[in-house]
């Protein structure tokens, strides 16, 4: 990887100095995770370290002032950030200025301009010779641990235990589960099954998981948890989380998380409804081809999932929920399939005071005096780019099979394409003509229950969340299409195969 020459000699030295360094991280799942990854190792084998993580309200995304006011006056020499710090030219400059070194590793795409670091680690750099590049921040950053092993002797066993933290943040951070990213995911979810860090296996034991993990319970159960200490309070829990040695230590920091978890769920609900409210209410909005909403009360480290959920479960368009962060307004943006909200806020850009972000999801702030302007010239920019095919929610199956087809022997088959994640999803199946056989239901009021049989097949139970509005369909007593994958489900210590159901409708 180039650089990584230049970062190991540069740490080796600051270890002969005896020079304070400073782990530093985003406040997300791969960033406390690069941080805990690291900063665990680099104890090992120097005591002249501490980790920072900013505060995603007082001092937002990447590299801080306020994270180099604080290595400055602590009397940090080097500083190794960990999934960010590629686009932080100017305040890494004024680093150099006060005599802080900073080692780089990021996987973020970078700009023509790079900061002025001793060393950048990111193969997306175009003269970067590293075969694979997409990597996660954490994944880097143990690329790095990796090399100083090598350097020093050490024997690689001892890097690898990290592999758990490397496989979350692989799975929670959404990058392709191809080439060294598969490998490193399946041994790192290997070792969360057999030999968890006290931090994993106390959120397993929270989050009441029996079965054996699988990338899908890291991007459901645990990433949640490990994201909510940035957003609803201080990220630094997450990583004295996974740096804890002791198990009941870890035990309190994961309750911490959890209780974290917990709030920001009944926030996010209750943000989405009164989202709903507003657009139901207003005739206008219903009609647009995007959403943009503002209230100064919805909590900021929400907004980003609100704006998912509205687009998953009521308006499928491009979508910005918008709230007061001190004197100025701040948002997220998410997008549907095919659209560039990056492109389309960029279009807006004399309206907003900073952005930044990726094709299918942005951030923004702006003045609240501009709030109605972006409003309509998001709307008019949307509604000249956007294709009304994009403005349909889409379905990806992969193929079409009879009920029949469902063994224990057809299972262990798509289990062996574990790990699953982008550019490998869990295969989606269409069956059609299946039939209700009598003991399907609606349950807690929002969830579809299913049991359905096919010409020539037994029965399966399904599951279908937040489908309780397909029940007329499956009660007709008419054969009718689900688009479902398949899971195993373990009930009083029996293992049988059900559907999670997708989709239902009527068939033609």
């Amino acid at each position: 990887m180039k650089d990584m020459d230049l970062a190991i000699s540069r740490i080796e030295l600051a270890f002969f100095r005896q020079e304070k360094i400073l782990v530093y991280g985003d406040y997300d799942v791969d960033g406390t995770t690069a941080v805990a990854t690291v900063y665990s190792f680099l104890q090992t084998i120097y005591n002249n370290i501490e980790f920072y993580v900013p505060h995603r309200y007082r001092e937002g995304y990447g590299v801080s002032l306020q994270g180099i006011e604080y290595a400055h006056e602590n009397e940090f020499s080097l500083i190794v950030a960990l999934d960010c710090g590629i686009k932080s030219v100017e305040h890494i400059a004024y680093a150099k200025s006060l005599g802080i070194d900073f080692i780089i590793c990021d996987h973020h795409l970078p700009d023509a301009i790079l900061p002025e670091a001793v060393a950048i680690l990111n193969p997306k750099q175009e003269d970067c010779p590293y075969p694979y590049k997409e990597l996660s921040g954490c994944g880097i950053g143990f690329k790095l641990i990796c090399a100083l092993a090598q350097k020093k002797g050490i024997p690689m066993e001892e890097v690898y235990q990290y592999l758990d933290l490397v496989a979350t943040s692989i799975a929670a951070d959404i990058v392709p589960m191809t080439g060294e990213n598969r490998v490193m995911a399946y041994h790192g979810i290997k070792q969360v099954n057999d030999t968890p860090s006290s931090g994993i296996k106390a959120l397993i034991d929270l989050s009441n998981l029996k079965e054996k993990l699988t990338t899908s319970n890291l991007v459901f159960v645990i990433a949640p948890r490990v994201n909510a200490a940035g957003r609803m309070d201080d990220a630094r829990k997450a990583v004295n989380l996974f740096i804890e040695k002791d198990v009941e230590k870890a035990r309190a920091f994961a309750e911490m998380l959890h209780a974290d978890n917990f709030d920001r769920k009944e926030i996010d609900m209750t943000i989405t409804q009164e989202a709903v409210a507003i657009i139901q209410n207003d005739v206008a909005q219903l009609e647009r081809k995007s959403t943009v909403l503002f209230q100064p009360h919805w909590h900021k480290g929400v907004v980003g999932i609100v704006a998912s959920r509205l687009i998953d479960k009521y308006y499928y368009r491009p979508t910005v929920i918008l709230t007061q962060s001190n004197d100025k307004v701040a948002g997220s943006a998410r997008s549907v399939s095919g659209f560039n909200v990056y492109e389309a806020i960029h279009q807006c850009k004399e309206l907003l005071e900073n952005y930044g972000g990726h094709f299918y999801a942005a951030g923004m702030t702006l003045l609240p005096e501009n709030v109605s302007a972006f409003q309509e010239k998001f709307e008019a920019v949307v509604a000249a780019t956007i294709h009304p095919d994009m403005l349909i929610p889409e379905i990806v199956i992969d193929t079409e099979i009879f009920l029949s087809d469902i063994t224990p022997a057809f299972y262990n088959i798509i289990r062996q394409f574990e790990p699953l994640g982008p550019e490998n999803l869990k295969p989606v199946f269409l069956a059609r003509n299946v039939i209700d056989t009598g003991f399907s239901k609606i349950v807690k009021e929002e969830h579809l229950k299913l049991s359905v049989k096919q010409k020539g097949s037994g029965s399966f139970s399904g599951i279908g969340f937040f489908m309780a509005d397909k029940f007329p369909i499956v009660e007709s007593k008419r054969p009718f299409d689900i688009v479902f994958t398949i899971e195993e489900n373990e009930w009083n210590g029996n293992i049988s195969l059900q559907l999670k159901v997708i989709d239902v409708r009527a068939s033609a």
